[in-house]
C-alpha cells in the first residue's frame, strides 16, 4: 500500500513539475529559474537536505534547455575564456543594464573600459566596493 502511495505522489508531482522539468519555451525557462531560486533560498546547505534532488532536477532541466540555445552557448564559451573578474563584471553590467559610467566603484568610464579590455586590473578597493554594491563575496572576482 505504501509503495502505491509513493507512485501516486510521484505522478502528482510530475504532473505539476512537467513544464519545469521538460522546458520548451522561454516562459517555462524563466519559471524554472525562478523556482530554482526559491528552492535554493529555502534549502539548507547540507548534503542530506531533502530539497537536493529537486535542485538537481531543476538544474539539469535548465542546463538541457540552455545547451540548445546557440547564442547563449556562444556567450558562455566567450565568458569562459575571459578572466573571472572581467567575466563577472560584464555579467553584472548586462544583468543590471549598466554602462561604464554606472560603475563609479571602478572609476570613470575610461577606466571601466580599460578594465573590460584587460589593460587595467580591478583594484582591491574596487572589488570591495563592487562586492558590497552587488552583495557578492569578493572571492567571486577571482574565479574558482
Amino acid at each position: 500500500m505504501g509503495q502505491l502511495a509513493i507512485v501516486d505522489a510521484y505522478q502528482a508531482f510530475m504532473a505539476t513539475a512537467q513544464p519545469l522539468i521538460n522546458i520548451e519555451t522561454d516562459e517555462q525557462y524563466e519559471a524554472t529559474l525562478e523556482t530554482l531560486e526559491q528552492v535554493l533560498e529555502s534549502a539548507s546547505d547540507t548534503l542530506d537536505d531533502p530539497m537536493n534532488p529537486l535542485i538537481d532536477m531543476l538544474s539539469h532541466a535548465i542546463e538541457r534547455y540552455e545547451s540548445q540555445d546557440e547564442e547563449l552557448m556562444a556567450f558562455i564559451g566567450e565568458a569562459e575564456t575571459l578572466p573571472a573578474d572581467i567575466a563577472l563584471l560584464r555579467t553584472l553590467m548586462s544583468q543590471h543594464h549598466l554602462t561604464g559610467s554606472d560603475l563609479p566603484e571602478i572609476g570613470d568610464k575610461t577606466m571601466v573600459s580599460k578594465v573590460l579590455n584587460g589593460k587595467r586590473i580591478l583594484s582591491r578597493q574596487a572589488i570591495e566596493k563592487l562586492s558590497e554594491r552587488f552583495e557578492l563575496k569578493p572571492a567571486m572576482f577571482f574565479g574558482e
